[in-house]
């Protein structure tokens, strides 16, 4: 039986593995500079109005640019954008750079980079966010929509790229 709080870090990570989830890359760019991560902890808020929330690891300095520029965009990605996810969750090592040269990138309301053909885009402004433990968890408010049709989607499990068909 655990006593309160006897969770080792290792043993978490090694459960969370079990957990499935949609595989996005979050976006940002503005006068701080243009950023990228690939991310699985977003999840929706609110449909009045249309809110959505995105954890990143505070511990990297980068994703200070997500609050300095105050606008994110999350792209839900397909089964054909593995090398995407891999190469902005920055196992590849690649520069800020060529991780976008990797994809057709445009802009809605907000500024921040959308992935063209992303399977779904929700373009925000930043309207709040919450440090916890080791992260930060991003509250923005929807002014962009856009919904691809008939892609499978690219889902991480046990620690690696999986996609779900349909």
């Amino acid at each position: 039986m655990l006593k309160k709080y006897d969770v080792e870090p290792q043993a978490y990570r090694d459960a969370m593995a079990h957990f499935a989830g949609a595989v996005h890359v979050v976006t940002t760019d503005g006068a701080a500079g243009r950023r990228g991560a690939t991310v699985i902890a977003a999840c929706s808020v609110s449909d009045t109005p249309p809110m959505i929330l995105v954890c990143l690891n505070r511990q990297n300095p980068n994703n200070d640019l997500f609050l300095k520029n105050s606008n994110f965009a999350l792209n839900t990605l397909a089964a054909h954008h593995q090398e995407l996810a891999a190469a902005f969750s920055g196992i590849t090592r690649l520069p800020p750079e060529e991780r976008f040269a990797l994809g057709r990138w445009e802009t809605l309301a907000s500024g921040a980079p959308v992935l063209a053909d992303a399977l779904a885009v929700f373009d925000c402004e930043l309207m709040d966010t919450k440090d916890l433990a080791t992260h930060r968890v991003l509250f923005g408010r929807v002014t962009g929509l856009r919904v691809a049709d008939n892609f499978k989607p690219l889902i991480y499990h046990d620690r690696g790229y999986h996609v779900l068909g349909r």
